[in-house]
């Protein structure tokens, strides 16, 4: 796809400094490469490396130095080729010319550098940790891990294993027997059940090895990168050659010792050597597939890098890059960065921290947050992508039910807003200087205090990835089921706990205390939470007969017909949908009421009363106040789900423009940190909102595209549906809907 070629950036200078990387990965694995004053950098980053604080650790940097170096002249480019993957330096100084290729195997962890020179040159490949020493972490340092305003004394990250072995350079970490999971168990007064929990900091180990053919070691240096001092380990070519390969081999593992983790490292090298004749085109293969089932591009033809449109297409298909770099990790791609964070000074000044770095922790998920990460994955096909988030959750779910039956006596999973990767609030969050006789099953916290329903966000993705793709999802249907069971049984006895009287006088039941999003606190039958219970009850009523017992479709129905109707209110006598019945105080600046639009497609295109919600979005003081196309912020998706064209162009432009890194899709920080990829998923959702919607077998297809603006896109709609459509100069010139049957389907809106 022509296109694609066009979208890979080249940069024809070399970086300042770490800020102004490129990401290259594959698998499970992230690189922020970039040449500084003639040497190649890169940070290494994979998915699921978390230490005993949870913080999420980068596994080190390589710097590459040639001599004699091609880089130190005047020549230069550097480029990420979208098509494959990879990442390709050239470099000339007077007659010598090199070229570095970058690549990572998408079904192995293994980092592959390709060295190709006109002449012969030596390779030196360091390996840079500046976790050699144990380093002590201070005050917002400690926003990295899941040790923030802890009481326990000084916090540190430990340093890790580093060693010349055989020729190579071997790292890894291995956590000690106690982290912050077993404080925060014991602040939870969860003791008596530890043994029954799920634990993913214990007996994790993980680092990897570099090696190079013809390499041999050449001694240890110390010195300071940016804010942050290091240690680095030599490897030397033995001589000055016309081709160097250079391959960094990882493993993550649970095992008692670090000599199993060696050895599973060595079973990564062996088979990454027998397969070194394939792994290429494998991966090759794999980006191929990637980008024919899904792409958004703008203006195609005209490949002007200076206007916002163009700017837009281009950087949908950058961010859904680094999305791919994740596509088989162990973990869910983080909001906060993904596999893609620097040295912190380059995002903020005021963080004179490490690389590991990043605010709002490292093993710690927000979901309303790591939501817009995912739900994009669905319109560009790419479910495979979504099955870490998913897991995610199904680790943490026996840790979650046992919260509901050791604080409260009743069943269901109780999934806070922010869970550690063990499905356990932050400690810190959850609150270190808590009144005597607080109920221990709540955090007080005035942010998050009562805010369960972001979970089921990640039930419906489960649902509607069934629908897409028809696949079988009978291990999520557990899951789904226990997170609504939590809120039958626990508004029940919250209910009982007042009074004689478990429902409202309509027999619905009380949802109150609640929480509309983290804005809306103390809420009393908060909107957003009964527009998820409707819809997530809807869609698991509508499953096929064989996911559901008799028994259990009645107990459901007899939920749904428990849930309360969503409130309104009126402004300017406009009726508009309020984000609750009442609530005691704003807190956030989340529009809550808005939530019935996206993501729970109550009201929208083709919809009843659609009307009321644009009148939501018009008049509703605080939804206007909010407004905003920073960070999380979701009002270009509102706007596209209700067909306001002008809104939702604006917005997404906003959005998806340029960010004003060198790399145009590093956004942020806005509320969290850079990369935000909630920034960058939310404009994705966006973007794909303007061109296609479903409802049921409905699919509309440009409800809220400018007439004004080329394209070409494919996109997934459910029942196993592709749409693929080009836009030229106000016309639709093609329209590809497969299967064939699904055409009838379409209502073209343009």
């Amino acid at each position: 796809m022509q296109q694609l070629k066009d979208y890979s950036l080249i940069w024809n200078s070399q970086s300042k400094n770490s800020g102004e990387s490129m990401p290259c990965g594959g698998g499970d694995i992230g690189l922020n490469v970039w040449v500084e004053n003639g040497d190649l950098y890169f940070y290494l980053s994979k998915s699921g490396t978390f230490d005993e604080n949870n913080t999420f650790l980068k596994l080190g940097r390589i710097k590459v130095k040639l001599s004699p170096n091609p880089f130190s002249g005047l020549k230069f480019s550097q480029q990420l080729n979208l098509p494959d993957g990879s990442l390709i330096i050239n470099g000339d100084n007077d007659n010598l010319h090199s070229q570095i290729k970058i690549w990572v195997d998408v079904y192995r962890p293994v980092i592959h550098v390709e060295i190709n020179s006109n002449k012969p040159v030596k390779t030196e490949a360091d390996y840079e940790n500046w976790r050699y020493q144990e380093r002590i972490t201070n005050g917002n340092e400690n926003n990295q891990g899941s040790m923030k305003w802890s009481k326990d004394g000084q916090v540190k990250t430990l340093k890790d294993n580093i060693t010349f072995k055989n020729n190579t350079v071997l790292f890894y970490h291995q956590n000690k027997d106690t982290t912050v999971f077993d404080a925060t168990v014991r602040e939870q007064a969860l003791e008596s059940v530890k043994s029954q929990m799920f634990n993913p900091l214990a007996h994790l180990v993980f680092g990897g090895m570099l090696t190079g053919d013809g390499m041999q070691p050449a001694g240890t240096y110390q010195g300071k990168y940016q804010n942050t001092d290091f240690e680095g380990w030599k490897l030397q070519s033995k001589r000055a050659v016309t081709r160097q390969n250079l391959e960094i081999c990882l493993n993550t593992s649970y095992v008692s010792t670090a000599s199993l983790w060696e050895q599973k490292l060595d079973s990564t090298a062996d088979e990454a050597t027998r397969h070194r004749k394939t792994a290429l085109l494998q991966t090759q293969n794999w980006w191929k597939q990637f980008w024919g089932r899904s792409f958004i591009c703008i203006d195609p033809d005209d490949n002007n890098p200076q206007s916002a449109e163009w700017q837009t297409g281009r950087n949908y298909q950058l961010f859904r890059y680094m999305l791919g770099c994740n596509a088989f990790g162990s973990y869910p791609t983080k909001f906060n960065g993904g596999l893609f964070t620097y040295d912190p000074v380059y995002v903020n000044s005021d963080f004179n921290c490490t690389p590991d770095f990043r605010n709002w922790g490292g093993g710690l998920m927000t979901a309303q947050n790591q939501r817009l990460v995912y739900w994009p994955m669905l319109k560009s096909g790419d479910f495979e992508m979504m099955k870490p988030q998913f897991d995610f959750y199904l680790r943490s779910l026996h840790n979650a039910e046992l919260r509901s039956k050791v604080y409260w006596g009743h069943n269901g999973a109780c999934f806070e807003e922010q869970i550690e990767n063990f499905g356990l609030p932050n400690r810190g969050e959850y609150g270190l200087n808590r009144p005597a006789g607080y109920d221990k099953g709540m955090q007080y916290n005035a942010w998050l205090e009562y805010t369960w329903d972001t979970v089921l966000e990640f039930c419906q993705m489960m649902l509607e990835n069934q629908r897409y793709t028809n696949e079988d999802i009978k291990e999520y249907v557990p899951f789904i089921e226990s997170c609504l069971t939590f809120f039958n049984e626990h508004y029940q006895y919250l209910a009982q706990k007042r009074g004689m009287k478990t429902f409202d006088d309509d027999g619905h039941l009380i949802l109150y205390p609640g929480s509309a999003g983290e804005t809306y606190k103390m809420a009393y039958n908060s909107s957003s939470t009964i527009a998820a219970l409707q819809t997530v009850l809807t869609r698991l009523l509508a499953l096929p007969p064989n996911y559901l017992t008799a028994e259990k479709r009645k107990y459901w129905e007899t939920m749904l017909n428990r849930i309360p109707p969503i409130s309104f209110r009126e402004f300017d006598g406009h009726k508009t949908i309020a984000p609750a019945q009442v609530w005691q105080r704003v807190n956030n600046v989340e529009p809550m009421q808005l939530y019935p639009v996206f993501p729970w497609g109550i009201y929208g295109i083709g919809k009843p009363n659609l009307d009321v919600a644009i009148n939501t979005w018009k008049y509703d003081t605080l939804a206007i106040k909010f407004r905003s196309f920073v960070g999380w912020k979701q009002d270009n998706i509102f706007a596209a789900r209700m067909g306001l064209t002008k809104e939702a162009a604006d917005l997404t432009l906003s959005k998806l423009k340029d960010s004003g890194r060198r790399f145009p899709a590093f956004w942020g920080p806005g509320f969290d940190w850079t990369p935000d990829h909630n920034w960058g998923g939310s404009g994705m959702i966006g973007l794909q909102e303007m061109l296609l919607q479903v409802d049921g077998t409905k699919i509309y297809l440009f409800p809220a595209w400018p007439k004004n603006w080329n394209v070409h896109f494919k996109l997934h709609a459910p029942y196993n549906t592709t749409v693929e459509a080009t836009v030229k100069n106000g016309k639709v010139e093609s329209l590809i809907v497969l299967p064939k049957e699904r055409e009838k389907d379409v209502i073209n809106m343009y």
